[in-house]
C-alpha cells in the first residue's frame, strides 16, 4: 500500500512531543473495558461511557500534546494579509453580525480554539486527518467548557475531551462519549470555509486569528502532505471503507434534524450547484474554485485548487428558487438574481437577499461513513 503522506504524519505527532507540549506518553495503566490507550493522567469516570472504549486508537501525542489555543489573539485583515495567500482556506464563524476567520494554516497544528464571538463561548475544531472542521457551542446546561485533546482518535476522528470533568468527546458529532457527561451534546454552530480572499471581500470588518498562539510552529506549512489523495486509504482507521465513494473524496454533508444529505465534490465541479430536499426542507449547495487544500503540498499556498461548498434553504420569502451554474456564476432561475457562495444575491432583483445557511460540513467520505452509514449520497 502507497502512503505518500505517512511519513510527514508520523514526523508531525513526534515533533510535537519533542517540543514539549504534552510530555513523554505515559506507559499503559490496568485499562479498563479493552481501552488500548493510557489512563494513568485521566481522572474520567470510565465507567460510564457510550461506545466501546475499544475503539480508541493513540493518534501519538497525549493530552494536549496537539495543544488547543485558549487564549486567542486576533489580528486585523492588513495584517494578515501578510502571511495568508488568497487561496488559502479559513473557517469562518459569523453570529449576530459579527464575523471572524479562523486560518486552517494554524488549525492543522492546534486543532482546537477555545474562543468567545458576539458574547457566546464557541470551540473551533479541526480534524485534518478526516478534513472536518466543526464549530460548537462550549456550553452545557449554561457551564461553560474549555476543550482540549486527548490524542486519541476513534475512527481516526479527533477525540476531545473537557478540562471541566475531563470527559470525552468526539469531534464529528460533539457528543460526549465516555465520563461524566456521557450522552450530552455540544450545539454545533453554522460555520463555512471561504478563501481569504472571499473572506476579505465579503466580511471586511470581521478579524481573525492571529498567529501569535504563544507556540513555535511553521505555519502555512502543512505536515500532511499528500494525504488527501482520493483513493488512498485512511491514516489510523480500522474498519472497513464505505465503497460507494473513494475513501477521501470530499463531500458535503447537510444536516437537517436527524438526517444527512451527501454531496460529493466530484459532481459540485462539474454542475456548480445541487439542488434536493432533506427532512421536508428544499436544501441547494453551492459550489466555488479558489481555495487551496490544506492537504496537499508541503506548503498550503501551493496546493492544489479543491474549492469550496456551502448549503442553504432555498426560500426566500416562502417561496423556493431553483440554482443553476452559468458560466462561473449561480443563477435563480426565477428572478435571474446572481449568487454568491456565502448566500447572498449580489445583482438582479433579488440584490442584497440573503438565502439562510443550513448546517453542513466539508469532510472526507470515510469519516463521514464511520459515523453515519445511512447517510444519503445526493445523485
Amino acid at each position: 500500500m502507497r502512503w505518500p503522506g505517512l511519513v510527514a504524519l508520523l514526523g508531525v505527532c513526534l515533533s510535537v512531543v519533542v517540543a514539549g507540549c504534552g510530555g513523554e506518553q505515559s506507559p499503559r495503566s490496568s485499562a479498563p473495558g479493552g481501552l488500548r490507550v493510557s489512563t494513568s493522567e485521566w481522572k474520567t469516570d470510565f465507567s460510564r461511557h457510550g461506545v466501546p472504549l475499544s475503539e480508541f486508537t493513540s493518534g501519538g501525542p497525549g493530552r494536549d500534546g496537539i495543544p488547543p489555543i485558549d487564549k486567542p489573539k486576533l489580528v486585523s485583515q492588513d495584517s494578515a494579509e501578510k502571511w495568508l495567500d488568497d487561496r488559502e482556506p479559513v473557517l469562518v464563524v459569523e453570529l449576530d453580525g459579527e464575523a471572524r476567520a479562523y486560518p486552517v494554516q494554524i488549525l492543522t497544528w492546534h486543532e482546537i480554539v477555545n474562543d468567545d464571538l458576539a458574547g457566546r463561548p464557541i470551540a473551533v475544531t479541526f480534524c485534518p486527518l478526516c478534513n472536518s472542521s466543526v464549530v460548537f457551542d462550549r456550553r452545557i446546561d449554561g457551564r461553560e467548557l474549555t476543550l482540549g485533546t486527548t490524542g486519541n482518535l476513534r475512527r481516526s476522528d479527533l477525540v476531545m475531551w473537557d478540562r471541566q470533568t475531563e470527559s470525552w468527546w468526539q469531534q464529528f458529532s460533539g457528543e460526549a462519549i465516555v465520563g461524566q457527561l456521557t450522552g450530552e451534546r455540544l450545539a454545533a454552530l453554522a460555520s463555512q470555509t471561504l478563501s481569504w480572499k472571499d473572506y476579505r471581500d465579503r466580511y471586511p470588518t470581521g478579524d481573525v486569528l492571529s498567529r501569535e498562539t504563544g507556540f513555535s510552529r511553521d505555519y502555512g506549512r502543512n505536515p500532511y502532505e499528500n494525504y488527501d489523495t482520493p483513493d488512498q486509504e485512511p491514516f489510523l482507521f480500522e474498519g472497513e471503507t464505505d465503497e460507494r465513494l473513494p475513501p477521501k473524496e470530499r463531500v458535503t454533508a447537510v444536516f437537517v434534524g436527524d438526517e444527512a444529505g451527501v454531496v460529493p465534490f466530484s459532481r459540485l465541479r462539474r454542475q456548480g450547484v445541487a439542488s434536493f430536499e432533506i427532512a421536508g426542507r428544499p436544501v441547494v449547495v453551492m459550489f466555488k474554485a479558489g481555495v487551496a487544500s490544506a492537504l496537499d503540498d508541503a506548503e498550503i499556498a501551493q496546493s492544489e485548487d479543491v474549492g469550496t461548498s456551502a448549503a442553504f434553504d432555498r426560500r426566500i420569502d416562502g417561496k423556493s428558487l431553483d440554482f443553476e451554474r452559468r458560466g462561473v456564476h449561480t443563477i435563480d432561475r426565477q428572478t435571474g438574481s446572481r449568487w454568491d457562495i456565502t448566500g447572498r444575491a449580489t445583482h438582479g432583483p433579488l440584490r442584497g437577499k440573503r438565502l439562510t445557511a443550513v448546517r453542513h460540513d466539508q469532510q472526507f467520505w470515510f469519516a463521514l461513513a464511520a459515523f453515519l452509514p445511512e447517510a444519503r449520497i445526493v445523485r
